[in-house]
């Protein structure tokens, strides 16, 4: 146990610089720039594949409908930074989503549908505004669009399967995810 403490622990010791420098799509644009954004930054890798594994904890519309309202937000919080839209405290919004997203995991919780609707909306529009406001230069922000949409998706799918690929009996390993997710964004808001 001591040993699986210590790795985490230096893993995110040593991975601030993923946190926010969203790094990776410098050097490209359009298409490939926007499917290596969700990609390469932490906080949103771990917002994006927590959406996944609590949609699949869920019953019924919510099960696609979290996943649905994500990408649908964060497209438009996209189109908002496309225009130069900043949004107050947008760092702290993705952080706390890293935190929201992982608790909501950790205790399998099923909110009514408007509250989590309306939640998984507002971080995802924070997600969007920080995808679109680095938009790298010279990108078509079209073909970025579709490539951070598609990351996402796939990101929340990932986190889906595993859940419901999972047997039964792994369960408790889907709220450690959730757990050691929310530990993230709680590292990520004190930094």
């Amino acid at each position: 146990m001591k040993r699986s403490t210590s790795l985490l622990g230096l893993t995110l010791l040593l991975s601030p610089a993923l946190a926010f420098a969203h790094p990776g799509h410098e050097q490209h644009a359009g298409l490939l720039a926007g499917l290596t954004h969700p990609l390469f930054g932490l906080d949103h890798l771990l917002a994006m594949l927590a959406v996944g594994l609590w949609a699949a904890q869920q019953s019924g519309a919510a099960r696609w409908a979290l996943p649905l309202t994500f990408v649908c937000s964060m497209l438009v919080g996209g189109l908002l930074g496309f225009a130069g839209v900043e949004i107050p405290l947008m760092e702290t919004g993705i952080a706390a989503s890293v935190l929201a997203f992982g608790l909501l995991v950790a205790v399998a919780i099923r909110l009514p549908m408007a509250i989590a609707l309306s939640l998984t909306a507002l971080f995802a529009l924070t997600h969007g505004v920080a995808h679109g406001l680095e938009l790298p230069d010279a990108s078509s922000p079209w073909g970025y669009a579709i490539g951070f949409v598609a990351a996402t998706a796939a990101l929340h799918g990932c986190g889906y399967l595993l859940v419901r690929l999972l047997p039964q009996a792994a369960a408790p390993l889907v709220r450690i995810l959730g757990a050691v997710t929310a530990l993230s964004g709680a590292w990520l808001l004190a930094g």
